[in-house]
């Protein structure tokens, strides 16, 4: 998308979904500028340690099921209400 490559993506539900390894500790900064602009483009963006996704995949699904939910009329949903533990931050086939 641009120039970047995402994990997953469903454009449909304009969102992302991105599985980070150690190296993305490393590079936070790019990270942060990278999501910033596909939240530009429309996208919500998801991010799990990859770690976390293989050991809580359910938990991960979870989460993930959670963003494609309609979001409740009344109240508003707050962001905090979807986030999981060993999610890196506020962050679906494979994409091309």
């Amino acid at each position: 998308m641009g120039d970047y490559v995402v994990d997953f993506v469903s454009h449909r539900s304009r969102l992302i979904i991105e599985l980070d390894g150690g190296q993305h500790a490393e590079r936070a900064e790019y990270d942060i500028d990278r999501t910033r602009w596909l939240e530009g483009q429309g996208y919500r963006v998801l991010r799990f340690w990859n770690n976390l996704a293989l050991t809580e995949t359910e938990s991960v699904l979870e989460a993930i099921e959670q963003e494609l939910l309609p979001a409740p009329s009344s109240p508003q949903r707050d962001e905090a209400e979807v986030r999981v533990e060993g999610r890196v931050s506020d962050a679906v086939a494979p994409s091309p």
